[in-house]
């Protein structure tokens, strides 16, 4: 068996991506100094990184931002989607310059610094984008350090041992504890103010697989009184709150390995006649409780621009998305209705349950960042839910 061969660093480098084929791409490192092994993928969005790094769903992957100037409005502390990042660290083209933006409160590579993420600049971006198209989402790991000095073997080896995300179930990893979510809507100079529940506003129990905040907000912002709990709740945890509803949650991994204790309670929910929206995750675990299939894309989908057709009507929506599975529009029953479908490539994007008040979108209607074409699927879900 031949043996590896691994390039000279090249002189100033002081961070690689090493690719579990080999492939060695050098840079410079910010952020946090040391190592993480992840899935690399890329997110074409020229806005909302800060989101994106927080987004729970980008747990166990490295980012590659497409958009050239990532950092140019630094980071504050309402533009995330949780408490700390998820994603593991992110790939950029240009370096990290001073931050230009009257919300600044901490510029990207100290925030990135801070909470313990990597980062690499200097690197062809548009090259990387090109192969994750060709040859799908790699393994790799990300390095950062500032003496220039890399084992390379041992960061190769540390990329081929990493299992990859199907099979892995990431859902309870980053899930959170059970709360009640009072903030609503942002607004400039208010932030996200806390909203006057209605004494007869619906109760939506949302089960929290690695949800985005916003998606709360939006929900609170329809008229809905919201718990959240944990991913791993049974059935008689959510009956017990006596919800109208129960919404399922973004999140990251495969949604077969969190369907393992997820599309029980799901399908209990159902059976019971309990109304259900999902997004994402969400979505898919609502089409495995339903008796379809998910499968692991090529390059998935990860961005803010993703046109979705709506099939009743016709109607076009720009969406924001983020997700490495989908659900198999081959293997839908005859009572499952597809709703939704990408114009990128035809894959499902979402479904309907025709004999139950069940449905669920593959893209994200909260935005944060992206487009907001799709709020009404937030006021369609409560909506039905009032008495």
């Amino acid at each position: 068996m031949a043996t590896a061969t691994y390039p000279t660093v090249p002189k100033g480098a002081t961070g690689v991506l090493v690719l579990a084929d080999g492939t060695c791409v050098f840079g410079h490192g910010f952020g946090a100094v040391g190592e993480a092994v992840g899935e690399v993928c890329f997110n074409t969005a020229i806005t909302g990184y800060q989101e994106i790094m927080t987004d729970p769903s980008y747990a166990g992957q490295i980012v590659t931002f497409t958009f050239p100037h990532i950092g140019n409005v630094g980071t504050n502390a309402e533009d995330v989607e949780a408490a700390a990042p998820h994603a593991l660290g992110c790939i950029v083209r240009q370096s990290v310059t001073e931050p230009s933006n009257f919300r600044n409160a901490q510029p990207f590579d100290e925030w990135m610094k801070v909470n313990g993420r990597i980062g690499l600049s200097g690197v062809d971006t548009r090259a990387l984008t090109r192969r994750i198209r060709l040859q799908g989402a790699p393994n790799a790991v990300i390095a950062h350090h500032p003496d220039g000095r890399f084992d390379l073997p041992a960061l190769h080896r540390q990329a081929q041992a990493w299992p990859g995300l199907e099979g892995m179930d990431l859902a309870k990893v980053v899930t959170g504890e059970r709360r009640e979510w009072k903030d609503g809507a942002w607004a400039l100079g208010v932030g996200y103010h806390l909203e006057a529940t209605r004494a007869d506003a619906p109760h939506v129990v949302a089960l929290d697989f690695g949800a985005k905040n916003n998606i709360f907000r939006n929900l609170v912002k329809a008229g809905a009184k919201v718990t959240v709990l944990p991913a791993t709740a049974s059935y008689d945890e959510i009956a017990a709150l006596s919800p109208d509803g129960v919404f399922l949650s973004n999140g990251p991994g495969d949604p077969a390995a969190t369907g393992e204790y997820a599309v029980p309670v799901v399908r209990r929910l159902l059976d019971e006649g309990v109304p259900i929206f999902g997004i994402c995750l969400g979505h898919q675990i609502l089409a495995l409780a339903a008796g379809a299939r998910t499968i692991k894309m090529h390059q998935g989908h990860r961005g803010a621009n993703h046109p979705v057709k709506r099939l009743e009507d016709g109607l076009v929506e720009i969406t924001s998305m983020n997700h490495g599975f989908a659900v198999d529009a081959a293997t839908l029953p005859a009572h499952v209705k597809a709703t939704h479908v990408s114009l990128f490539d035809g894959s499902n994007c979402g479904i309907e349950i025709i004999d139950k008040n069940a449905f669920s979108v593959q893209y994200h209607p909260e935005a944060s960042p992206g487009p907001q074409d799709s709020f009404y699927l937030f006021q369609k879900f409560v909506d039905g839910l009032k008495k």
